[in-house]
């Protein structure tokens, strides 16, 4: 039979989600074969390793794989939630040297007809193209459920070795070139193999080891003070200023603070407007202010977090923070969690999508203030792939800027990402609600090996006037995932809790300096 393998694509995953359950029925009444969203997630971040097998023109087999770093030990104990992060595939390091084999399934009718000697041909092709180390994979003891009366895991699968017993995977699995490197436990849920699976290696006899550069990111953060301004060019220039200032030190990412437009309001024409009056009238400058920051970040080539800027969308006020990329292009990211002095001061209400940005330099999100003190946010977050979190915030005493400052250092532990905060000082006393600021902009990091004493990658004076500039490792965030002291996001335990969102989706890039659109579908 006419038999060729593919990229999987998105139209296949209808198909690819029946074959699966057809595939493993079992497995499907404990609720361990794919869904949607993550054969979506599957081919948005590694689509070179989602894989097809096509018999005229009908799927009959698939392949999942995700490239990880699995440091100094790499056939340590895991399971299979932990290596693949929940099915998801987030944890997938491009800068790893290990295929991990997450899945290969073929239709039942075709077994038999070298369906999945092609597919596991196929992944040593990829593995061979991608100069990886070697394949992995946990693989399940098909067979042991019969003999497990009479023998240990470790006796099955040594008898499967000699070939004095079969097994319809395992057997299989070393007739295609994988050796066993040991046992592991509790690694799926699988009533036919106990929940035990082998763990086998390829080696790839064609791999040169590479010397691995570090992907480096330069971020600034603007402590920023607001003062009286006359005009809007008076504070265009203050804004500027940062601009160019952190274009000469070449950095990748300049972050503004929650609300510092506000500073705009302390306009003579516009000075002493009650609360709602004068938030209004800075919403009617988001044309102005938007244009202002996207010439900023094509003329200086440079990512701008611009702070938040209040928007109306939808009948009701927002509290939106733009994400403006060098080529013009820009993501709203409204405030989700509302603080009660919004609400009652400014009438503001919250939004409900929380997208991670793909930029060249790295996967990002952002929390605006109050959502960094709510774990959810950022686990949506850094479970999307988000390598930063950007937080800009609006605080004006020290026990506030203290819960924000504490929390943002929470969640970069939490879920090992970077966390950069952004905050408003100075007075404004003519603005109701702006009079006084307490801030201090820092960087934090996981707390491990790999980065700086006490998980402050840098931080500000309080309540100076300044610009925070260093420079974040992201493939020290992969090392630390993989192998450090403690590792968060690979020890889950997602048997005891789980994690549901129902926001809105990715953000899909426009070229023509319009908002990036953001698609429906829940998580």
């Amino acid at each position: 039979m006419p038999l060729t393998i593919r990229t999987a694509r998105a139209g296949d995953i209808p198909t690819l989600i029946t074959l699966n359950n057809r595939c493993f029925p079992a497995m499907a009444e404990e609720n361990v074969v794919w869904s949607e969203a993550q054969l979506t997630n599957h081919q948005r971040i590694f689509p070179e390793g989602q894989l097809v097998a096509e018999v005229d023109g009908a799927i009959v087999g698939g392949i999942a794989s995700l490239i990880v770093n699995l440091g100094d030990d790499p056939y340590r104990q895991h399971t299979y939630a932990g290596i693949t992060d929940g099915g998801y595939f987030h944890n997938h390091d491009p800068s790893g040297d290990t295929l991990y084999g997450a899945d290969v399934y073929v239709d039942p009718d075709c077994r038999g007809k070298g369906v999945g000697a092609a597919l596991y041909a196929a992944r040593r092709e990829l593995c061979a193209r991608l100069n990886l180390r070697r394949i992995l994979a946990g693989g399940r003891i098909h067979g042991y459920a019969d003999h497990a009366a009479a023998m240990r895991p470790e006796e099955y699968v040594a008898a499967v070795e000699s070939g004095r017993l079969r097994d319809l995977v395992l057997s299989f699995q070393l007739r295609e070139g994988f050796v066993v490197r040991g046992l592991l436990r509790n690694y799926i849920a699988d009533p036919a193999s106990k929940n035990y699976a082998t763990l086998i290696e390829w080696l790839n006899p064609d791999y040169t080891p590479v010397e691995s550069g570090a992907r480096k990111v330069r971020v600034a953060s603007v402590q920023y003070q607001v003062r009286r301004v006359a005009s809007f060019d008076d504070f265009a220039d203050q804004v500027e200023y940062f601009v160019d200032t952190a274009h000469d030190y070449r950095a990748d990412f300049l972050v503004f603070p929650e609300f510092f437009s506000v500073q705009l309001l302390s306009q003579t024409h516009l000075r002493g407007l009650p609360a709602k009056d004068g938030i209004a009238k800075l919403a009617e400058l988001e044309g102005e202010f938007l244009d202002l920051m996207r010439r900023m970040a094509t003329e200086y080539g440079i990512h701008i977090v611009a702070g938040s800027h209040p928007m109306h969308r939808g009948g009701a006020l927002q509290n939106v923070c733009p994400i403006i990329m060098p080529d013009g292009t820009w993501v709203a990211q409204p405030k989700l969690h509302i603080t009660p002095a919004e609400v009652r001061y400014w009438g503001i209400t919250g939004g409900d999508e929380l997208p991670v940005i793909d930029t060249p330099k790295a996967r990002v999100g952002v929390l605006i203030c109050y959502d960094s003190e709510f774990p959810e946010a950022a686990r949506h977050l850094a479970d999307n792939g988000a390598e930063i979190l950007f937080v800009p915030y609006c605080t004006d005493d020290r026990p506030a800027f203290m819960r924000v400052d504490a929390c943002a250092r929470a969640r970069a532990i939490e879920n090992q990402v970077y966390v950069v905060t952004s905050g408003i000082i100075g007075n404004l006393p003519s603005v109701p609600a702006m009079d006084i600021h307490y801030g201090r902009a820092a960087v934090y990091t996981p707390s491990d090996f790999e980065f700086a004493r006490d998980g402050i990658q840098a931080a500000a004076d309080p309540n100076v006037e300044m610009l925070l500039v260093t420079d974040l490792d992201i493939t020290d965030l992969y090392r630390s995932r993989q192998s450090g002291s403690v590792r968060p996001r690979l020890d889950r335990r997602p048997d005891l809790f789980s994690f549901r969102s129902t926001l809105n989706g990715l953000p899909e890039p426009l070229p023509d300096g319009e908002p990036m659109k953001l698609p429906k579908g829940d998580r």
